[in-house]
């Protein structure tokens, strides 16, 4: 599955599209980081990381089936970072929904950069999102 926003000019639109899979109760979703996304130092920017953390969250929960397109919030999101990321190679966010209640949803997940070498670790994270509520 594809998640591209159509406008654009949003700010998500800077980190698409993303490709998403779920299986065995794993969102896996799929970037590839750009200039755009580096720091100074040429490597993938800690605020690109936790940027492309929450949206994984979002097109994760999208993947499960627990939200559709809304106003479904982040309340928070915790992050240790790893390990470094580099531009122009494929980054992968590996979410879980640890457990989901009638407003909320609890996940964590691990963001991987795969490599000729195996796979190196980035960035775990953990965080809540409250659903959209009822219209």
């Amino acid at each position: 599955m594809t998640w591209e926003l159509a406008d654009t000019t949003r700010f998500n639109a800077q980190f698409g599209p993303f490709l998403i899979k779920v299986e065995d109760g794993i969102a896996r979703v799929r970037m590839t980081p750009q200039h755009v996304h580096s720091n100074l130092s040429g490597a993938v920017h800690g605020g690109a990381l936790l940027g492309f953390a929450d949206m994984a969250l979002f097109a994760a929960a999208r993947g499960f089936g627990v939200i559709e397109a809304g106003t479904a919030v982040t309340l928070d999101l915790s992050s240790q970072f790893i390990g470094r990321a580099e531009t122009g190679r494929p980054i992968e966010a590996r979410v879980e929904l640890l457990r989901e209640t009638g407003r909320l949803l609890f996940l964590r997940g691990l963001i991987v950069q795969p490599g000729a070498d195996g796979e190196e670790m980035v960035m775990s994270f953990a965080a809540t999102i409250r659903k959209p509520g009822a219209r």
